[in-house]
């Protein structure tokens, strides 16, 4: 039986291929807790990571968006209450732009730009009509600790590289039921679609029905031996209760704020959960959806995570107020 009071690292996923992806980076894995709060739906997969005892919670089956979030962030806290650390580890939609050559696979680590916090929640909808956009909610910035261990972790990935595509191949030789669905596809089946191109129908596969005539595709050279092939990119998350689909508008909102990623769930965190974003990119934002680069960019995010609590000593994370003492104070 765990003792659910030795858990300081809270780590919420939303889908299934999330959970899995994060599981597999545990150091120890740990039984499940014997009994839970009263009012706590969530299933969770316990272990260590370094020195810290981890929690790994998912969304429902089924359910997405920032409620869904908020409710399993705060059962999680009702169960675990020496929470002290949050991380929201999963996939999201790149944006590529001419400032940030974002591809499938690469990390996007929500960063604070320009006073914001690094995630923002916006109207998908007043967005599209007005044509502007727009803001619906001031979100909090991550606690210092892992704000700090970020600027740490990415200086020494500037200087060094970073070890992710090891620790993926590590992580995916030891568990290798899951090698056909998280490994890294083939670099062909990355294709970024110029933004009048939407995909033809609600289904069907993109190399068939899209194809690869360069007319419709967005040329971009091939990294080269200086650059890391999964890049990791830090900035604004924008997130909404709405799949971001629209290639115009996912430019838009790039280019008017910064966005490097669109998802469903952070902004319901935020302020009820304090945490870092880290999402590995799977598909572009756009019409053009696939699931084949799910698994990886899951393992990406997952790795980064590892990574980063590898770099932060258990006594910062021990002198950290509980979540739920922050919430409470605030309220």
């Amino acid at each position: 039986m765990s003792d659910p009071q030795i858990y300081t690292i809270g780590w919420i996923c939303a889908i299934t291929t999330e959970s899995v992806a994060a599981q597999a980076f545990l150091d120890e894995r740990h039984s499940p807790p014997v009994e839970v709060a009263q009012n706590d739906n969530n299933s969770y997969a316990l272990g260590k990571i370094a020195n810290h005892n981890v929690v790994i919670a998912v969304l429902p089956d089924g359910e997405y968006g920032l409620t869904s979030a908020a409710t399993v962030a705060r059962d999680m806290l009702h169960t675990f209450p020496n929470i002290r650390i949050g991380l929201m580890v999963g996939v999201g939609g790149g944006a590529p732009s001419p400032q940030h050559d974002a591809r499938l696979g690469d990390v996007v680590v929500s960063s604070p730009r320009s006073g914001q916090g690094g995630v923002i929640q916006y109207d998908f909808g007043k967005a599209i009509q007005d044509q502007s956009f727009l803001e619906t909610g001031f979100l909090n910035q991550p606690p210092t600790v892992l704000r700090s261990a970020v600027a740490g972790l990415r200086a020494r990935y500037e200087v060094d590289g970073h070890p992710l595509e090891e620790d993926i191949g590590k992580a995916l030789q030891e568990k290798k039921r899951l090698r056909k669905k998280y490994s890294r596809p083939l670099v062909e089946s990355d294709r970024l679609y110029i933004s009048e191109l939407a995909h033809p129908g609600l289904d069907g596969d993109c190399s068939e029905l899209c194809g690869d005539d360069p007319s419709n595709l967005i040329p971009r050279r091939p990294r080269d031996e200086d650059e890391d092939d999964l890049t990791i990119h830090y900035g604004v998350i924008a997130s909404a209760n709405r799949l971001m689909k629209d290639a115009r508008v996912r430019d838009k909102l790039a280019a008017e704020k910064g966005v490097l990623c669109f998802e469903m769930e952070a902004a319901g965190l935020m302020n009820h959960f304090p945490c870092l974003v880290i999402r590995g990119i799977c598909d572009y934002a756009d019409s053009h959806k696939n699931k084949e680069w799910q698994g990886f960019a899951a393992m990406a995010a997952a790795a980064y995570a590892k990574d980063l609590l590898r770099q932060i000593p258990l006594n910062k994370v021990e002198s950290e107020r509980k979540i739920s003492e922050v919430l409470n104070n605030s309220q």
